[in-house]
This record gives C-alpha cells, sequence and structure tokens, in this order.
C-alpha cells in the first residue's frame, strides 16, 4: 500500500478524536482526503475491501455525531462502490461547514466591534463627568482585550486629547508606538500632544522620527512648523514650511505660515 494510502488509513482512524474535540471539519477533511488518496490508489480486492469497511466506520462516525447533525442535518449516505457520489456529499458537507465558520467569524467581529464601542462610549461619558480614574480603568480593560489593536489606544488617547488631558492622552499614544513602531501617524499625534504640553524639545524629536519614516507627507512638514510657531523658532518654521509647499504647491496654510515666518525672521 502506498504512503498516500497509509497517510488516509491514519486520517480515518482519527475522525473520532477530531469530532471529540469539536473539530468537525478536520474530520470530514480527513475522510474526503481518504476517499480521494482510495480512488486515486491502485487497490488490490482485499486492500479495497478494507479501505470500504473503514470508510462505512467513519462515516457512521460522522452521522453519529450530535453536534455535526446540527450544523448539517442530512445523513451521509455510502454504498460500496459508490466512493465519488461520497466525496460530492463529503465536499458539500465541507463547502456547508466552511460557510458556517465564516459566518460565525462575521458575528463574532460583529459583536466584538459593539462591545468595543460600548465601552468607548462609557469611558467617554466618564471623562465628561470628571472621574479620570474610573475612565483609565475601563479603557485599560478595553485594551486588555484587544491587545494588538493600535488604532484603539489612538483612539482612546483621542478622547483624553479632546478634554485636555494630555498626559493620559500620552500614556495610551506612547503604549500605541510601543505595540507599532513604525505608525508614522502616532509620532505625530505624541507630537501634537507634547507641544500642547510645551514640551517643545521632545515633541521636536517624534516629528524628526516621523520624518525619518515618511519626508513626502506635506501634513507632517506643516504640523512640525506649527510646533516651531509656539516654540518661536522662525527659521526652522520657514523650513518646515518650505518643505511642505515643495510636495504640494497648492497647501495654502503651509504658505500662510512660510509669509509669517518670513516677517518674523525679518525677511
Amino acid at each position: 500500500m502506498s504512503g498516500e494510502l497509509t497517510n488516509a488509513r491514519k486520517k480515518l482512524a482519527g475522525v473520532s478524536s477530531l469530532l471529540k474535540q469539536q473539530k468537525a471539519m478536520p474530520a470530514v477533511q480527513a475522510v474526503y482526503d481518504a476517499v480521494v488518496a482510495m480512488l486515486r490508489g491502485s487497490l488490490m480486492k482485499a486492500e479495497r475491501e478494507e479501505f470500504q469497511e473503514l470508510l462505512d466506520s467513519a462515516v457512521h462516525i460522522l452521522n453519529s455525531d450530535k453536534k455535526l447533525r446540527e450544523d448539517y442535518p442530512l445523513i451521509i449516505n455510502y454504498t460500496h462502490g459508490e466512493e465519488k457520489v461520497l466525496m460530492s456529499v463529503l465536499r458539500e458537507l465541507l463547502k456547508e461547514l466552511q460557510e458556517k465558520v465564516s459566518n460565525n467569524a462575521q458575528g463574532l467581529l460583529k459583536a466584538m466591534g459593539a462591545r468595543k464601542q460600548t465601552l468607548l462610549t462609557q469611558g467617554q461619558e466618564l471623562i465628561e463627568k470628571g472621574d479620570i480614574p474610573e475612565a483609565n480603568i475601563l479603557f485599560n480593560q478595553l485594551i486588555s482585550e484587544f491587545k494588538d489593536d493600535t488604532e484603539l489606544r489612538a483612539e482612546v488617547a483621542d478622547k483624553f486629547i479632546k478634554a485636555g488631558l494630555y498626559e493620559d492622552a500620552l500614556g495610551y499614544l506612547e503604549e500605541a508606538l510601543a505595540n507599532d513602531p513604525n505608525a508614522i501617524f502616532l509620532y505625530n499625534r505624541i507630537g501634537i500632544v507634547l507641544r500642547k504640553m510645551k514640551d517643545f524639545a521632545t515633541a521636536e524629536k517624534y516629528y524628526l522620527k516621523a520624518l525619518k519614516l515618511n519626508d513626502k507627507d506635506e501634513y507632517l512638514y506643516f504640523n512640525c512648523g506649527r510646533l516651531y510657531y509656539d516654540w518661536k523658532q522662525w527659521d526652522k518654521m520657514a523650513d518646515a514650511a518650505t518643505k511642505a509647499i515643495k510636495i504640494n504647491p497648492s497647501f495654502s496654510e503651509a504658505e500662510k505660515m512660510l509669509k509669517f515666518a518670513n516677517k518674523k525672521i525679518g525677511m
């Protein structure tokens, strides 16, 4: 017996174990693969009869599984010699199970999204009430549920920024950046927060890091120019505005910034 057929026998022997682990799709796939291997192989009469008995047993196990019956209420019929018919039925069953998995995944994502929005709204309400410690507790709970969601951390930070709570916002943004060091928008957002906190030197470092990652973003240069405006660094402000205009010649706000900086310089 070929290696493929030997492997198929092992798969059939594992069908019951897979179903006990509630792995219906791998169990059905194992039977399907075994049928394919049988049809491909050149079996002696005794080998074919043995394989058919193994398929009988596997199909019976599938039909007896309560959970699988809930997902696919039709009985799987198998007659010796009609392996192609069985293969077709199993293929249809796999399709049904895949659709169910896909639907369940979409439902789960929808539920997770709804929970995320609910907790974000509750956190916003706590901020508006001035209950900042409780807001932080709730947001940290939310973030622990969505550990890899960088955008979520930034969204939480935005709520604190709008409330003028820059130190709280900075904490979430730094966590987000640690989670995704190449997210340019986070460097920009941190730069804005640090500018509002009047920590100009540190803000400049973040802008310069962002510009190392992407020196083709006119808005990065413009926001950096806003920093230099607050910092009264007119030469640097003019340089940032000039670079923004070079990227986007129709950037009117950057033109105004450049004129203002040049006026301060005395040009």
